[in-house]
């Protein structure tokens, strides 16, 4: 079937691109959200350039290029920062994402092809933190109150689990009705719904479950969601945003003496750092982490390399000199 030519405006198409993502793709509410954000800039965009009813077809490599000229040398986040090569990539790939599914729709406009993706150096693509970074920062909440030991816990669980930001948030209390038997060396297993509806198991430490435990041991509530904002009033709605903890383990690095810049993603590296330096192989630790394909998770042979080349030094004879 050739494609028909749209006399509807591209921005018009966001919400039914939105139902596309969620009904037949079956991507999570937090992908959904964030093709929502990048597409919303892409549409105020074209306002501002006086091209706010252009059609699909109307679409060209020009616009496409003044739109990445706009990304990167213009455009401020709400926090008054440029983007990094690796956000600008977030919101070129929303729209190849958009125009893939209005050619799926047979709809004429430019191919998804033509919007190439800004290339990032290799050290951008990863940042972890050693093991004692980590003790620090869990040293710095206050545990004897409750937001204080909401946040230790939180900390605690990441870095046990190696979870994605948007599988903790989504955690609910009855979830952890396992850990009531009180054990104190037994290592559980929870299965969580992961990224792209999957289901994945990820493991608690005795550790990380003592804090759990601990911590609902202080609520006197019965919300739904696993970790709250204790300001909020309303049960739901009070369900522990990804930006609150974002902006809790930045504080926390701040003040336990990190001169990086921490994220949740950054306590995930650390945990899949963690495994690969003491033994654990790539396909366990792709199994661990929920990566549909192993070559995710090769971005750690910074780990595996070095590894290697110990073990080469240490047991090769050809690499030592004789003298």
């Amino acid at each position: 079937m050739s494609a028909r030519i749209s006399n509807t405006p591209l921005r018009e198409y966001l919400l039914p691109f939105l139902d596309y993502c969620e009904v037949e793709k079956g991507l999570s509410a937090n992908t959904q959200r964030n093709y929502q954000q990048y597409l919303n800039l892409f549409i105020r965009w074209l306002k501002e350039v006086g091209q706010d009813n252009l059609k699909p077809h109307e679409l060209s490599a020009d616009h496409i290029w003044d739109y990445r000229l706009f990304i990167a040398r213009q455009y401020k986040t709400p926090r008054g920062e440029y983007l990094s090569k690796k956000s600008q990539n977030y919101y070129l790939i929303a729209l190849r994402a958009l125009l893939a599914f209005l050619a799926e729709r047979d709809i004429e406009t430019l191919p998804a092809s033509k919007i190439k993706l800004a290339k990032q150096k290799p050290d951008e693509t990863i940042s972890f933190l050693e093991v004692r970074d980590i003790e620090a920062m869990l040293q710095v909440p206050n545990t004897k109150n409750l937001q204080g030991l909401r946040d230790r816990t939180i900390m605690e669980l990441f870095f046990s689990s190696g979870m994605r930001i948007s599988e903790l948030v989504a955690l609910n209390q009855d979830q952890m009705s396992m850990l009531k038997d009180n054990a104190t060396t037994r290592t559980y297993e929870l299965s969580i719904i992961g990224k792209g509806k999957h289901i994945r198991t990820i493991f608690i430490s005795p550790r990380a479950a003592q804090w759990i435990r601990e911590y609902l041991k202080q609520r006197h509530d019965i919300d739904k969601p696993l970790f709250t904002n204790l300001r909020s009033r309303q049960s739901e709605s009070n369900r522990l945003t990804p930006r609150s903890i974002q902006k809790m383990i930045q504080r926390c690095a701040m003040l336990a003496g990190v001169s990086k810049k921490v994220t949740p993603h950054t306590l995930r590296h650390t945990y899949a750092t963690d495994l690969l330096e003491h033994g654990a192989d790539l396909r366990s630790v792709q199994e661990l982490l929920g990566h549909k394909n192993v070559a995710t998770t090769q971005i750690y042979t910074h780990v595996t390399n070095k590894r290697l080349r110990d073990i080469h030094e240490k047991f090769h004879s050809n690499g030592k000199v004789k003298e």
